[in-house]
């Protein structure tokens, strides 16, 4: 018998790609960058039709979104509400007593410049003159204003004067927080609203 098919190729033919021996290895493989594939060209072109580039370049037209213009922003503001639930009497002891210290070196300074301002302008000479005239006799000058309101006995009295404010103000303001926690503790404390803007 003869056999009518023809003749056998001794290896498969790789019509479509190389040979195994000229294939690259894994290693090349994976050394090469990973690229996906792409449904449509990069020019927006798809099939390569002059319909498909139109169709192909309103699809990327489309899938940009762009800014809106003309939207308002209104600032939006936090709010926290808290309570002051107590007051530590030693801290508002230690403030207050550093204010008031404050307050009474301020007291001192004003009275200063006060009588200097007034002994210039001559307040205490006028005065004292028509003081001296109403009071004064045959025997006497009468009342010399001017040597009882020297500056001297001015800041003595003026600091003597700062001196209590320091100490009273002190205690009251410690008196005051125990006095506000004992209140706090009937009725929950002074409730603060905090707003911070963005």
């Amino acid at each position: 018998m003869t056999d009518t098919r023809g003749p056998k190729p001794p290896y498969d033919m790789y019509d479509d790609g190389p040979l195994p021996a000229e294939r690259p290895s894994a290693a090349q493989q994976a050394a090469q960058p990973y690229h996906p594939p792409q449904a449509y060209a990069a020019g927006g072109t798809q099939g390569g039709g002059s319909a498909g580039g139109t169709l192909g370049g309103a699809q990327g037209a489309a899938g940009v979104r762009r800014p809106r213009t003309g939207a308002k922003t209104t600032p939006r503001t936090r709010k926290a509400r808290l309570r002051v639930a107590k007051a530590d009497p030693w801290s508002v002891m230690k403030v207050s007593f550093l204010l008031s210290i404050a307050l009474g070196i301020c007291t001192v300074v004003a009275a200063a410049v006060l009588w200097m301002v007034m002994d210039a302008m001559g307040v205490f000479s006028t005065v004292g003159a028509t003081i001296s005239d109403a009071t004064g006799s045959t025997d006497s000058n009468g009342f010399d204003l001017q040597a009882f309101l020297s500056l001297p006995r001015v800041l003595v009295f003026t600091s003597v004067i700062a001196v209590i404010d320091v100490v009273l103000a002190t205690a009251l303001a410690t008196l005051g927080a125990f006095i506000y926690n004992l209140a706090a503790g009937f009725v929950g404390g002074v409730e603060l609203t905090l707003a911070e803007d963005e």
